[in-house]
């Protein structure tokens, strides 16, 4: 017998599953237009590459902190459950 508290934890793991899978979807479209203006950018000549490559090795120090604080916060995450995964899908799918 499936008890009420079970149904809120599926319904709460399917309901991070969206939200996650939205914030990666977005995160990933941002991205995209970042690099693309970048790009342009560059075609211009308003931004050399060297300074892109300097920018880009500066992000890589910011990169490893945000590694370890998404390392411990992962840990929150149900995504071992099945309605997290399908939540997760379904936020990057129809974001």
């Amino acid at each position: 017998m499936i008890t009420e508290s079970q149904i809120i934890s599926l319904i709460i793991a399917f309901i991070l599953g969206l939200l996650v899978g939205l914030l990666i979807k977005k995160i990933i479209q941002i991205g995209i237009i970042i690099l693309a203006i970048i790009i342009i950018l560059i075609a211009i000549g308003a931004l050399s590459p060297s300074t892109v490559i300097h920018g880009l090795e500066s992000l890589g120090v910011y990169a490893s902190e945000a590694e370890s604080f998404v390392e411990k916060e992962l840990s929150i995450l149900p995504y071992n459950s099945i309605a997290f995964i399908i939540g997760l899908v379904i936020g990057l799918i129809k974001g």
